[in-house]
């Protein structure tokens, strides 16, 4: 799933996931979101932390919440990579905190990741 307040950046984002084989959500605020989220039942999200109303932190909490996010791989997506912005990401909730701009590699390691702990779940139930 891939969260973010600018269509374009969602878009290419989910795009390139979908050409790696993911099958893709998007949403564009916050609200959205958490509403893809308990619908889509995620393994990887992307999630951008400068949105408007509800930002990517507070996402990331409430994601954490429900049952449909407890599980998955949440991924900051920001511009933002200082210490302090990353020890946040961290204390929301995230696994994962990377810099835009994103780059193949790295969603391809993302996709294989979250599979791979998808995969460990599913033999440990």
């Amino acid at each position: 799933m891939v969260v973010d307040d600018m269509p374009e950046v969602a878009g290419t984002l989910a795009s390139l996931l979908e050409v790696l084989g993911a099958t893709v959500r998007v949403a564009h605020s916050g609200a959205q979101g958490l509403v893809t989220c308990a619908d889509f039942e995620p393994e990887l999200v992307l999630l951008d932390i400068g949105m408007p109303e509800m930002d990517g932190f507070e996402t990331a909490r409430r994601i954490r919440e429900m049952p449909a996010g407890r599980k998955a791989m949440l991924v900051a997506l920001t511009g933002w990579g200082e210490e302090q912005t990353r020890a946040r990401t961290k204390e929301a909730g995230f696994d994962r905190h990377l810099v835009k701009p994103i780059h193949i590699k790295q969603l391809e390691e993302l996709l294989a990741a979250a599979c791979a702990e998808s995969a460990q779940e599913g033999t440990a139930n």
